[in-house]
């Protein structure tokens, strides 16, 4: 069974999904079930069931919409993927916030080439746990926002809201 939650955000509702306590999914939308939708057939068998409150990973939204920064860092996430992807999420979740970077960096990060910029972009286009796993933080080397699967207000919300904290938290 999938215990789904919805929360309350500045840009929009956010639907948090867990199964046996680990976020499985999390997307802007008030649909948990758009969510379930993306994840693996086994998961998706047991079904969905909104719950009040999901304890520490709800309560990590929060903090972290309140400005802990970090709050989702400890929060266990798993998704499917090839080894390659789950080093590219990996990598992902250790860029930290108020921080971006580009998809061959990202790539770089993972251990891969420089090259596999395009597997850092469906790895992040693919994901499906944002925020937690943070693929608003890589921005193309073109320049501008790019692509995010929630819409470019969401990730410039999500950008600037960590930009303003991690500069107050230098000073």
């Amino acid at each position: 069974m999938i215990e789904a939650q919805t929360l309350p955000t500045p840009t929009g509702p956010l639907a948090l999904l867990c199964h046996e306590g680990v976020v499985v999914a999390a997307g802007f939308t008030a649909d948990p079930h758009e969510m379930l939708l993306r994840l693996p057939p086994r998961l998706q068998e047991g079904g969905l069931a909104r719950v009040a409150d999901l304890g520490h990973p709800a309560q990590a939204v929060r903090d972290y919409l309140d400005g802990d920064l970090t709050a989702l860092d400890d929060v266990e996430v798993t998704q499917p993927g090839t080894p390659t992807r789950q080093r590219l999420l990996t990598a992902l979740r250790e860029v930290p916030p108020g921080v971006t970077i580009g998809y061959a960096e990202l790539a770089e990060r993972a251990g891969l080439q420089r090259t596999a910029a395009r597997a850092a972009g469906a790895a992040c286009a693919q994901n499906l746990i944002a925020p937690f796993v943070p693929c608003h933080r890589i921005l193309p080397s073109t320049g501008g926002f790019g692509g995010y699967y929630y819409g470019t207000p969401v990730k410039r919300w999500l950008l600037t809201h960590e930009k303003a904290l991690a500069q107050t938290s230098v000073l």
